[in-house]
């Protein structure tokens, strides 16, 4: 893992585990991370991670409109 350094107001210093929890699953929510990835990122096991996503609104099954319809499309040939 690579490691980045964000310049953010002081304020969030004390909230350093929920900033980097948001950052991880926004960029879940945008496709960027895995699950697992984004768990990691938080430093917690995958399994603990959708509580995180749920804590910031995020959808932890990330299936757009289009690809349901494009499944159901293909499952009725």
């Amino acid at each position: 893992m690579t490691t980045i350094t964000l310049q953010v107001p002081d304020a969030l210093e004390e909230a350093h585990d929920e900033t980097v929890r948001l950052i991880a699953a926004k960029l879940y929510e945008a496709g960027k991370l895995s699950l697992g990835q984004a768990a990691e990122m938080c430093g917690i096991d995958k399994a603990d991670f959708p509580a995180v996503l749920n804590s910031f609104g995020v959808n932890y099954i990330q299936y757009s409109y289009e690809d349901i319809m494009a499944d159901i499309a293909r499952i009725n040939g």
